[in-house]
């Protein structure tokens, strides 16, 4: 049975629909960064700003804390790569070849986030398309620069600082991993991520984030090698 084929405002409506689990966790991580802003002693307009120009929450978090400390700028650029390096790897299954327009590619490179890539991955080949791949991008922006200037206001508003707001990116991750692979054919991917982080905290404890990329992208091509091999010969 073929899938009913569906209007372009049907399709928007499935994106933004699509964006709400995901929106629960963006929107108070976007209030986090905008009262981790506010209590670093950095202007208001900080948040926004770079919203817009990174969107990209956990570097933004990270930012927050090395602007207020004056790092150094290639201190910054080195961790930018560490941090974001995963984004490359995203590329090759995001479904960028169902946007067709220059402009809204351009939009969906940019906002290939963790989220818009956890929750897209999720749903069956035939269901994706351009439009609902965009409203569910152009959402979560939505959640996360809204969240950001509610962080701010609370922010100008408390007497007192607020603490543990730094929790509140990693309970989105095991959130958005444990969506992911609730399937048991992705078991295997699960196990694999587990390894490649285990081997990388023990042996390069400092960049253990660059090490465990590294390692997960050659185990997942050695699996994929594998399977392939195995398929040919079936």
């Amino acid at each position: 049975m073929e899938a009913p084929i569906l209007t372009r405002r049907a399709q928007l409506a499935l994106g933004v629909r699509d964006s709400f689990s995901a929106g629960l966790g963006i929107f108070p991580l976007g209030i986090a960064l905008g009262l981790l802003i506010i209590q670093a002693g950095l202007p208001w307009w900080l948040a926004p700003a770079l919203s817009l120009a990174a969107f990209a929450g956990s570097l933004e978090l990270l930012l927050v804390g090395m602007m207020a400390t004056v790092t150094p700028l290639a201190a910054v650029a080195l961790t930018t790569l560490v941090v974001n390096f995963r984004h490359v790897f995203y590329a090759f299954s995001f479904p960028l070849h169902l946007v067709r327009h220059p402009v809204a590619k351009a939009y969906a490179v940019y906002a290939m986030i963790d989220e818009a890539y956890a929750v897209n991955a999720s749903l069956p080949e035939h269901e994706r398309s351009a439009p609902r791949l965009l409203a569910l991008q152009l959402a979560c922006e939505t959640y996360w620069v809204g969240g950001g200037l509610v962080g701010v206001a609370l922010g100008a508003a408390l007497p007192a600082p607020v603490k543990g707001l730094e929790f509140a990116l990693c309970a989105l991750f095991t959130v958005l991993t444990l969506d992911a692979f609730r399937s048991r054919k992705e078991l295997p991917s699960l196990l694999l991520a587990g390894a490649s982080v285990t081997v990388a905290l023990v042996l390069t404890p400092g960049t253990a984030m660059f090490t465990a990329l590294l390692l997960f992208v050659g185990l997942l091509l050695a699996r994929h090698l594998a399977t392939a091999r195995r398929l040919a010969h079936a």
